[in-house]
C-alpha cells in the first residue's frame, strides 16, 4: 500500500499494480468492496484523479466494476477461453489459403477518445494524436472486415508508411518494434447504417465484433483494434486441452 514518489514509474501505474494485487486476493475476489476513493487515496498519499485514472484502466479491461452510490468491486470471473498463439490477420488468412484484398485503405492522424488513451497510459490526451489506421478488407468477390486500429503515440509513426505491406512487419522493420500479446473480447451485434455500408450487408445483419489490445515483448500497450465482421464470414475457434 506503499507508493514510491521518488520513482521513474508513474504513480498511477503504481496505483494500478496495487490494485492488482487486490484483485487477485482471495478477500476481493469473493466480492467485497474495495475501499472508497477518497479513503484509499488518502491511504496512499496520492490524488483522486491519479488513483481514479488507474481505477478506470482495469474497469476498461473488466477486471472492476464500479457502481454509483454503490462502489467499486472486482469482477468475478466467468468461463474463459483463451488462445496461446495468435496471428495477424493476413497470416490467418494466408494459412487458410484465402486470396485478401483491400476495398478501403484510409489513414489519419485523431485525438483518442478516453478508453483509447487510458489503454495507451496517456497522462495528457490534449495535444496527443494518434496515428489511425481503417480498412475494409475480404475476399475478392466482396468485403466481409472493417478494422480501426489506433497506434500509440509514442510509437514513432508517421502515418506516411506503406500500410499495404504488413502491419507488424512495418513495426518490427522500422519501429524496432516486437509484439508479442494480444488480449481479445468478441461481442455481437446488429450491423448499423455505417458498418452495413463498409461491408455491403443489410443495417439489420448480425456482425461479430472483435477487439484486440496489442503489447510487445515488454508490455508495453501498442494497438488497440476493432474489428467489425460479417457475421456470415467469420467463425471464432477455440481449442483447449485438459
Amino acid at each position: 500500500m506503499k507508493l514510491d514518489h521518488n520513482s521513474d514509474k508513474p504513480l498511477h501505474i503504481q496505483a494500478e499494480e496495487i490494485l492488482r494485487g487486490f484483485i487477485e486476493s482471495e478477500e476481493y475476489k469473493n466480492g467485497k468492496l474495495l475501499p472508497n476513493e477518497v479513503d484509499l487515496s488518502k491511504q496512499l498519499h496520492i490524488s483522486r484523479n491519479t488513483l481514479r485514472q488507474a481505477i478506470n484502466k482495469l474497469v476498461f479491461e473488466g477486471l472492476l466494476v464500479r457502481k454509483k452510490g454503490y462502489g467499486t468491486k472486482v469482477v468475478k470471473k466467468g468461463i474463459v477461453g483463451g488462445v496461446k498463439n495468435w496471428l495477424s490477420f493476413s497470416q490467418e488468412m494466408r494459412m487458410l489459403g484465402i486470396e485478401i484484398r483491400n476495398f478501403e485503405l484510409h489513414v489519419s492522424l485523431k485525438r483518442p477518445a478516453e478508453e483509447i488513451s487510458t489503454f495507451f497510459h496517456l497522462d495528457d490526451i490534449s495535444d496527443a494524436r494518434c496515428v489511425v489506421m481503417e480498412r475494409v478488407r475480404g475476399r475478392k468477390e466482396y468485403p466481409f472486415v472493417y478494422f480501426i486500429s489506433y497506434f500509440n503515440p509514442a510509437i514513432p509513426l508517421t502515418g506516411e508508411e506503406d500500410y499495404t505491406r504488413p502491419l507488424y512487419e512495418i513495426l518490427e522493420n522500422q519501429c524496432h518494434i516486437v509484439v508479442k500479446t494480444s488480449k481479445e473480447e468478441i461481442s455481437a451485434r446488429l450491423a448499423g447504417e455505417f458498418i452495413a455500408e463498409k461491408l455491403e450487408i443489410e443495417s439489420s445483419d448480425p456482425i461479430l465484433i472483435r477487439k484486440r489490445f496489442v503489447y510487445d515483448v515488454n508490455n508495453v500497450p501498442i494497438e488497440y483494434n476493432i474489428g467489425y465482421y460479417r457475421a456470415d464470414s467469420f467463425t471464432y475457434t477455440i481449442e483447449a486441452e485438459r
